[in-house]
Order: structure tokens, then sequence, then C-alpha cells
């Protein structure tokens, strides 16, 4: 087994009212001491049925610029689907732990493809209050089901399903966000990696805690992908850093969470800000998500869009192959 599970751990946990040590969290970044609980604003939210196509631009590029996340609500994809992924999603955690296992992250894979417990390094050597399953959902070529669970039956059916949704939606927001930096509809999407951009389907699990106040699901970051579309499950979570202060995300049934990721500001060169975001986790209810993050190629190589560098705005980033990338920013190395 990679680490212990944390679902694996809870029983214990919540039965002694304490966690392990190693999740206990620095003192500055546990959320009782540094979630903001005072009147905040509120998270942009974006109507995709507005019929005035230029507003929703504008909305998307000001939410883009400032908060770098917004919810798009009326977005299209049908509730039943939302509802039949999310289910198949607790229906994979709800299996005994050794049928979760054959689809374990394969020790020292280079691919985070797989079920797991640990993501990327953490300097503190601190583990988050959560568990995972990660795979790929487009492009076909890319898609290794392996790592997609046989059971509950549907998996399989509803995450293709989900994915020809998803590319939908992913292909108006990349236009709408290339069209609010005045470029061309298809010009942020070609330079995230055109049609060979790897949609990465992951199942956040983030079982009860007897003491969220001490630990995280995932502390702070920001997402190494181009863009990241996620619809949670009803149990609050998700904070974001803004203003110097950690804000909860209101929570809106339907919608869909769109973060900035880092390739998004890099293409930019910044006017795109990628959000600074964390999970914190609830005591007595498991709190889920479902993220898919827009990734370029391993190879495919980011930089600043040539038609948004000049004299007055010169780049603000390297050109750097996706792997590159990602490699120094999960071993926290610079870039």
């Amino acid at each position: 087994m990679e680490v212990d599970r944390v679902q694996a751990i809870v029983s214990s946990s919540l039965a002694e009212d304490k966690i392990p040590a190693e999740f206990i969290r620095p003192e500055d970044e546990r959320p009782a001491t540094t979630t903001f609980h005072g009147p905040t604003p509120e998270i942009p939210i974006i109507d995709f049925s507005d019929p005035d196509p230029q507003k929703v631009i504008r909305l998307m590029a000001d939410a883009s610029t400032e908060w770098g996340i917004f919810q798009v609500v009326n977005h299209g994809i049908p509730s039943h689907l939302i509802q039949r992924l999310q289910l198949v999603g607790r229906e994979f955690f709800d299996l005994p732990q050794e049928e979760k296992e054959v689809y374990a992250k394969p020790s020292g894979a280079p691919s985070i493809e797989g079920y797991g417990s640990k993501l990327g390094r953490d300097v503190n050597g601190k583990k988050n209050w959560a568990d995972y399953l990660f795979h790929r959902i487009w492009p076909p070529t890319r898609i290794n089901y392996q790592f997609w669970p046989k059971n509950p039956p549907s998996y399989r059916e509803v995450n293709e399903e989900y994915a020809q949704e998803m590319r939908k939606i992913v292909d108006k927001l990349l236009g709408w966000l290339s069209m609010g930096l005045g470029l061309e509809e298809n010009v942020l999407k070609q330079g995230a990696g055109g049609e060979e951009i790897e949609y990465l389907m992951k199942i956040n699990y983030y079982p009860p805690c007897p003491r969220p106040d001490l630990t995280l699901g995932v502390p702070s970051h920001t997402d190494l992908s181009a863009m990241t579309v996620l619809v949670p499950n009803q149990v609050h979570g998700l904070q974001v850093f803004k203003d110097g202060l950690w804000i909860d995300a209101k929570y809106i049934p339907g919608a869909l969470v769109v973060h900035i990721g880092d390739q998004i500001e890099i293409l930019s060169n910044g006017k795109y800000k990628a959000v600074l975001h964390r999970t914190t986790v609830d005591r007595e209810r498991t709190r889920m998500s479902w993220p898919v993050f827009l990734e370029p190629p391993a190879e495919y190589v980011v930089g600043p869009l040539p038609q948004l560098v000049d004299p007055q705005h010169p780049p603000q980033y390297k050109h750097k192959k996706f792997k590159d990338y990602s490699y120094c920013k999960l071993n926290k190395l610079p870039q």
C-alpha cells in the first residue's frame, strides 16, 4: 500500500477524537485560526444562459483577472448526468479497501493516475486528510482503462458521457476567455495544446474528521493545469485566498466551479490569475469533489502568447515543456 489510506484510519480517529500528528498542519495553516468569518465578496457567478455573449465574456475576463475563479450556472450539462457521475464516484469509495487497492497508483510510476492518498511533496512532511482517484478521460489515445473502476458497472459509461459534455463546456470557456483577452476565439486553446489537451478526472474523497480545525483536505496551492472545471457535493470545504483572507466558497447546487490554472496565467502573461485555494474538511460529513484538469501534453511548450508581449508588457514567465513545469511544481523546485 502506497500510504495508509485516510478512509481506512477514520474509524479509529473518530473514536479517539484526535488525528495522527502527521495530519496536523502548522499553526499558520490551520483553518480554525486562518479562515475569515466576516462579510466578504462572493466568488463571481456567471450565467451561461445570458442572451448577451459580450457581457458573459466581460464577466469571465473580470473574474479571471480579479479572482482566478468563478462559478457557472445554466451551463448545459444535464443535472442527471452530474448526479450519476457523483453516484458512481461515491460507490467506488464505498467499496471494500482491497477492491479499491486494485486501482492503486503503482509505486514509482511517472504518471499520477490511479487510486492514492499522497500527491507531490510537502515541505513539512505533512499528510492531507484525503484520498483520491485520478484517470484521464480524454483524448481516447491517452486513456488508460487500467485505472477506471469496473465496479460500479456503469462507471465507464458515465465518465465517457461526462467527458463529451465537458469538452463542449471547455471549448466555450477557452473561447470566451480568449476573447476576453482581445484575442481570436481559438488562441488560448491552441496555446494550451489544441485538440491534444488532456482531460484528467480526479475524485477527491475527504472523510469525516474529528479535528477539522487542525488539518486540511488539500493545503493551499494553485493548479498546475491550464484550467480546472469542478463539481462538488453539498458539503462545504473549498476556500479561496483573496485580498489576504481565506474565504469560504458558496455552494451553488448544480454549478460548475472554474479555476484558472498556472498555464493560463502563463499564456495570458499574468493578466488572468491562477487562484490560490485550499480544502477544509467536515467533522461529521464526507466531502467529495470531481475536478477535471485541462492539461497540455507532456512535451508541449507553454509560454506567454506573443500577442500579449510588447515593450510595455515584457514576458513574465519562461517557455517550458509542461512535463518540466509539472515536475518542478510537484517537487517544490524553482521554475
